[in-house]
């Protein structure tokens, strides 16, 4: 008898300790530009991240875990990015970050969580944050170089030879004027033209002139607003009558605001497939996704979703993923460097030891602008 009650005793016991252990909460940082030039990113970052957290916690939470939301504004500032990191994860004692916004404010981050061991999920897209492979840093937007090919390949198509490039000299902008110089080798056209702007530059005539003398049968401009907005409203004002690409960096309607409707006409972009989901057949593996957060986050905020938004909703899918190895920062790292084919909104994430990106040339479709909405490029 005595054995017996032992037995159950321990029995108890263990059940409720299980109980304890799935209760325990999930402390997830962010790091968002929410105010500042980059909130075009962070401000749908945060809101589809908060979106989602409500969701989750409204249903009993991921994988039996409640979750604790906490977000900072970085307002695109690299060194606030590395004291709200710290903050995060000395004080606020989080097991995984999201963000930042901005590939300048990620790559000054990653030291530190690196050095702490905290997964990090980049929602910016230089290639540099995730090649080399950093241990604890992964990201969610496809790599720049990704964008360049899809651009080059949609330029070899319509037989223009030739290219102007006017890039932004900080870090997204720097990386992909890498990229799209080694691109355009393997791809056989020629860099006729390669000017930049500083990120605060009001007006680009200077250099597009040049361009303008250059013959090249196409521009395309990296950066992220409102820098690619000045560039396409200048190339209207001096009457360039040759194809304008930008970069995914602009893959949003605030871009074609900046712009200009009529300005904006005819730019040609790699975008991921939420600027056109409503134009993908149903059978598209992203479809049913897509629409999903399309219309949560149209019902939640009275305004349509963003490309950018999208990459928060990525990040949270994959911590969702990687609770499946459990919930402490070394087992969520190893969770995330395990995910395969896993359908999101900017693509179908695979992950392993040597890519912590997971994105190929499917995650963009070419887009162009016409009456101020996406079309599928032909």
């Amino acid at each position: 008898m005595r054995k017996f009650q032992i037995l159950v005793l321990l029995t108890v016991t263990f059940l409720f300790t299980a109980a304890a252990l799935a209760a325990e909460p999930l402390r997830i940082g962010a790091l968002f530009a929410v105010t500042g030039p980059a909130s075009f990113l962070g401000e749908p970052e945060r809101n589809t991240l908060e979106m989602l957290v409500k969701e989750a916690n409204a249903k009993g939470g991921l994988r039996g875990h409640k979750l604790e939301l906490v977000v900072y504004d970085t307002q695109g500032d690299a060194t606030k990015a590395v004291q709200l990191a710290t903050k995060l994860i000395k004080n606020d004692k989080v097991s995984v970050i999201i963000g930042p916004s901005t590939t300048g404010e990620t790559m000054a981050v990653i030291p530190v969580v690196e050095k702490e061991k905290i997964p990090l999920i980049s929602c910016a897209a230089g290639i540099k944050i995730t090649d080399p492979v950093k241990k604890f840093v992964f990201k969610t937007p496809a790599n720049d170089h990704v964008a360049a090919e899809k651009i080059f390949n949609h330029m070899a198509a319509k037989k223009q030879k030739s290219v102007a490039l006017l890039t932004v000299t900080d870090g997204f902008g720097s990386s992909g004027r890498e990229q799209l110089k080694d691109m355009a080798k393997k791809k056989g056209i020629t860099v006729v033209a390669d000017e930049t702007y500083g990120p605060k530059d009001t007006d680009m005539t200077a250099q597009l002139t040049k361009i303008k003398g250059s013959k090249a049968d196409a521009i395309i401009c990296w950066g992220t607003n409102p820098g690619p907005a000045i560039v396409t409203r200048n190339v209207k004002q001096l009457g360039i009558k040759i194809q304008l690409y930008q970069s995914h960096g602009v893959a949003s309607k605030k871009y074609i605001e900046l712009a200009g409707n009529e300005n904006a006409e005819g730019v040609i972009l790699p975008a991921g497939k939420l600027a056109i989901y409503d134009k993908l057949k149903q059978s598209d593996p992203q479809y049913k996704l897509l629409k999903e957060y399309e219309q949560s986050y149209r019902k939640a905020y009275n305004v349509e979703a963003s490309t950018f938004g999208g990459y928060a909703y990525d990040s949270f899918l994959l911590i969702s993923e990687a609770l499946k190895k459990g919930s402490a920062p070394e087992q969520l790292r190893d969770g995330l460097e395990g995910i395969r084919k896993m359908v999101s909104v900017s693509g179908i994430y695979s992950m392993s030891p040597t890519e912590h990106n997971g994105l190929d040339l499917s995650a963009f479709e070419m887009v162009k602008i016409v009456n101020g909405d996406w079309e599928i490029a032909k």
